[in-house]
């Protein structure tokens, strides 16, 4: 099915400008990735996480950041991609001082590139982490509310997982009603945990999962089913929904998967990109994640946009979800194809046709 080229437009996207800083501080490597400002300064949250190298962190934050400029485009964001990455060697914590050290030195990364990048919380980062990085920029959002920002995106962000769920339910099965359905979550973090207590509400069946064994306090209060991290993906469901970390859309997993649909919050869920073929040659419906989890941008470009009229966008992104399975389906190719499609449409359109 399809091609596993980027659609034209896309493949000549390269990223714009990158930036590795050697904190003067916290004496960590922090990497800014700007993709794309075609629609706008680049958007895209700041992770702190633990790579086995610094080059590692490198090649995460060009592939989210590519990522981001994919996310902001479909979501209709006058946005365009940028992520940044602070690199944690192997056995550092980072707490106490080195930890707002760390923050004030990404703060003057972002500082330097006067405005074409937008930063905010991510994995590892939080709104009061923002608060420090705004002493040395105001490129900055997602700021505490008490402080006069939208605070963190993480309930945004759940939404659009569920109104997504929702319409990939109308599409298979011709009802977005969910109350029966089964669902395996993989990841209990901030956004996962709001995934699980929203569609239990709704009376979906769920099986979740964690590395960190404590979160096998939610599956209890919630009368969920709790598998061993790492076999999650061989439970019977209609919706596999990935919310931890990227790549988890491997060949091996994808040849044994036993969902119907894989719709989540975690970037980069695909291994490769050949996976949203393989997905596609089982009859798995994988609902591309740069749209699926573009809640959380949305809700952060409140600081730009104000609050009316966001409930409105969140929904807006199971219409597109819908959007591109029907475009997948009539043009014969996959989901990623369909979804990169619209997102290149979108960046060749003058600024006056941007949605938000």
């Amino acid at each position: 099915m399809g091609s596993t080229t980027p659609p034209e437009g896309m493949e000549a996207l390269a990223h714009e400008r990158v930036v590795i800083s050697h904190g003067e501080r916290s004496g960590l490597t922090i990497i800014v990735a700007v993709h794309s400002t075609r629609l706008g300064p680049a958007l895209g949250g700041a992770r702190v996480w633990t790579y086995p190298t610094w080059r590692d962190a490198v090649d995460d934050a060009l592939r989210l950041s590519e990522g981001m400029t994919l996310k902001n485009a479909c979501a209709g964001l006058a946005h365009g991609g940028g992520k940044a990455v602070v690199h944690v060697p192997l056995g550092t914590r980072l707490d106490g001082d080195r930890r707002r050290a760390a923050m004030l030195d990404l703060g003057d990364v972002v500082e330097s590139l006067g405005g074409r990048y937008v930063t905010a919380e991510d994995v590892g980062t939080s709104s009061a982490d923002m608060a420090i990085v705004a002493e040395r920029t105001t490129h900055v959002t997602g700021l505490p509310s008490e402080q006069g920002g939208v605070g963190e995106p993480s309930e945004a962000t759940a939404t659009g997982v569920v109104a997504s769920i929702r319409s990939v339910a109308r599409s298979l099965f011709g009802s977005a009603e969910l109350s029966g359905r089964r669902a395996t979550i993989s990841g209990l973090g901030h956004v996962g945990s709001l995934v699980a207590r929203s569609l239990r509400s709704e009376g979906v069946d769920l099986s979740v999962t964690d590395v960190d064994p404590s979160r096998r306090a939610l599956a209890e209060e919630l009368g969920a089913m709790w598998v061993s991290p790492g076999s999650e993906h061989l439970v019977e469901s209609d919706f596999f929904v990935p919310c931890g970390v990227g790549g988890a859309l491997t060949d091996d997993v994808i040849s044994s998967l036993a969902a119907v649909a894989v719709v989540g919050a975690a970037n980069n869920q695909l291994a490769e990109r050949s996976g949203a073929e393989a997905l596609a040659a089982r009859g798995i419906v994988w609902a591309p994640d740069f749209i699926v989890n573009a809640g959380g941008v949305l809700y952060l470009a409140c600081d730009d946009t104000g609050r009316p009229g966001l409930a409105a966008h969140l929904a807006g992104i199971g219409d597109t979800v819908a959007e591109v399975i029907d475009a997948a389906a009539r043009d014969g190719v996959t989901t990623l194809v369909a979804a990169e499609r619209l997102a290149a449409t979108r960046l060749s359109r003058p600024a006056v046709d941007r949605d938000v």
